[in-house]
């Protein structure tokens, strides 16, 4: 087992000078007086500040939403086990999700999903988002701040038996964690390799996507003519069809498993002490509900 070293406070204050441990102070005096949040470690308050620009009621509203997102959908943020739970193996075996170690020319850092099985019967969304999430949490752990973070999702071989899996409510329930409580700079959104399932998956997303995310998401039917604008196609494994120059995939993904499963212990543990106490907080406790009924989220403004 090889445990990676998690980024120190200290670290973080050297690639932000604009990151003043007065404004920690601030959100640890108010985190305090919200006796339903967890202990919250200042290289965390770094992410929800820079998240948001260094403002800090926004930072305060993305630590809400983080917590208590990821204490109420469990489907995405329980059972979390990398070498125990069951359906988290199987879906290891179905999609490789890969951080990439070239970032674009801005520096931001691009996490990369493909399918690698491609039978439909084998696809669970939810597991895949969780799949998704544990990545994108331990990257965070790792590295921290970026200037800028970017997804790409590549659709080869994704068919309609595909998304005919899909889950409605679970991909308006992860749209909202993805917007309102993942604290990193989302700078872009693109599909890549795309077909006419993708007019399915995006009929199924547009109604829960804020015109933020309207505005970074980006469609690559063609992905060697289009992409370059956007990022580096060396920055890709050298076995995916983009011309890329990195590692092969597999290599890659494997890397990214065994790093999962050394980090077992900091999961289980976050599943224990990163999660919301309903019964302290002030007011009305809030549910798993995302439909706007009372005691809720806040709505989703749908135009």
């Amino acid at each position: 087992m090889s445990l990676i070293k998690r980024i120190s406070y200290e670290e973080e204050k050297k690639k932000n000078p604009e990151l003043k441990d007065s404004d920690i102070q601030i959100l640890k005096d108010w985190s305090v007086k919200q006796a339903h949040l967890p202990k919250i470690l200042d290289v965390e308050y770094v992410l929800f500040l820079h998240s948001n620009y260094y403002r800090i009621e926004a930072a305060k509203n993305t630590i809400e939403e983080y917590y208590t997102s990821r204490t109420h959908m469990t489907e995405f943020f329980c059972d979390r086990d990398p070498l125990g739970t069951k359906h988290l193996r199987e879906i290891f075996k179905v999609t490789a999700e890969m951080t990439l170690s070239l970032p674009t020319k801005e520096g931001y850092k691009i996490i990369y999903g493909r399918l690698i099985d491609y039978e439909p019967s084998h696809f669970v969304y939810n597991d895949l988002m969780k799949y998704f999430s544990m990545v994108v949490d331990l990257w965070l752990y790792i590295e921290g701040t970026a200037k800028g973070h970017v997804i790409v999702i590549d659709m080869a071989n994704v068919t309609f038996a595909h998304a005919a899996r899909l889950s409605p409510l679970g991909i308006k329930k992860y749209l909202y964690y993805l917007q309102e409580a993942l604290p990193v700079r989302l700078k872009g959104l693109h599909f890549i390799n795309t077909n006419a399932v993708m007019d399915i998956v995006l009929s199924m997303m547009k109604p829960f996507m804020k015109k933020e995310l309207m505005d970074v998401l980006h469609i690559h039917a063609s992905p060697k003519d289009t992409l370059p604008k956007f990022m580096p196609l060396e920055a890709f494994p050298c076995d995916v069809g983009l011309d890329g120059k990195s590692r092969p995939w597999k290599e890659q993904y494997e890397e990214i498993l065994k790093n999962l499963e050394d980090h077992r212990e900091w999961f289980l543990q976050d599943e224990v002490t990163g999660r919301v106490n309903e019964t302290l907080r002030v007011g009305k406790s809030k549910t798993m509900d995302l439909f706007g009924v009372e005691g809720s989220f806040k709505k989703l403004d749908i135009d």
